[in-house]
């Protein structure tokens, strides 16, 4: 079996609702996303013959997925005030409301199942929100 693994990144703020410390408060990240895909067998075609996958076109795919969350709060919905959104959207900020509580784990399992919905087989997604701290989502 063979692996890439390829790394893009981008930067948000964020808080978690509910939570009782500083990561309660908003604040903001430089979030790492590495994505390894897998495939047994290497392609023939005379482009990328003997690889995997191109690096290059891998890595922008992921970066275009990534750029939508690029310099925006993320909020998961229904986690703050009406009337703080409608302040927050008045005063020009980017919101990006999300499903899911916007943490780490929730982010690697998000980002495995959109490269899968893109085509590629993918074996994991590791999403680290400081130089220190990872999350992998493995299916």
């Amino acid at each position: 079996m063979y692996q890439l693994t390829i790394e893009q990144s981008f930067d948000s703020a964020h808080f978690l609702a509910g939570y009782q410390g500083k990561c309660g408060n908003i604040h903001g990240h430089r979030w790492r996303v590495l994505l390894t895909v897998e495939t047994e067998n290497l392609r023939e075609e005379p482009q990328e013959r003997g690889m995997c996958f191109d690096f290059s076109v891998l890595k922008e795919e992921l970066k275009e997925l990534l750029e939508v969350y690029d310099h925006n709060f993320l909020v998961e919905k229904d986690s703050l005030k009406q009337k703080t959104m409608e302040v927050l959207k008045e005063e020009g900020f980017s919101i990006m409301e999300l499903p899911f509580r916007p943490t780490a784990e929730n982010f690697s399992r998000h980002f495995f199942e959109k490269m899968k919905e893109r085509g590629y087989p993918v074996a994991m997604v590791q999403v680290y929100e400081t130089p220190n701290n990872c999350a992998t989502y493995v299916p």
